[in-house]
């Protein structure tokens, strides 16, 4: 799972590189094609996704350093994210841990079938992540029909 963790880590930060400079560009040639809102709101796409997958990477990054610390060794059971401050007795019924990736969290499942996130995600990176991953939908949607709409209007009959 580690290795896995790792990979997505990977993707997910070369995947904000590649949005933040995909956004950049279409900036950049707004600049030299003039001012119309579908660039605009193509570019604010690009830069809102390119923040939900770094948000998303770095919240990764702490499940990761969660699932390192529950591997094995001496004093591993429960598992140490699993040990909550305040709520000792419930992590000595746990017998298994996940991931979560949506929403994402160190899951510990207990012996009477329930389970728990542990507190190693912080607590804005799922919020931030879907607001960031909705505003980057909507301004992929606003581009779109503003294409649509310039190109309607470029039609011979001027789109009707």
């Amino acid at each position: 799972m580690f290795l896995v963790l790792l990979l997505v880590v990977v993707v997910a930060v070369v995947s904000a590189v590649g949005l933040t400079g995909h956004g950049a560009s279409v900036l950049a040639a707004r600049r030299a094609r003039g001012t119309r809102a579908g660039p605009a709101l193509h570019a604010l796409a690009a830069f809102a996704g390119a923040a939900a997958v770094a948000v998303y990477a770095w919240g990764l990054l702490h499940v990761t350093g969660a699932v390192m610390e529950s591997n094995g060794g001496a004093g591993s059971a429960p598992a140490p994210p699993c040990r909550t401050p305040g709520n000792e007795e419930r992590a000595l019924h746990v017998i298994d841990q996940s991931v979560s990736f949506l929403p994402l969290g160190f899951v510990c499942e207990t012996t009477d079938g329930g389970e728990y996130t542990s507190d190693d995600v912080p607590g804005y990176v799922n919020p931030a992540t879907a607001a960031l991953a909705l505003t980057a939908l909507a301004g992929a949607v606003g581009a779109g029909c503003a294409s649509e709409l310039r190109a309607r209007a470029a039609a011979p009959g001027g789109g009707r």
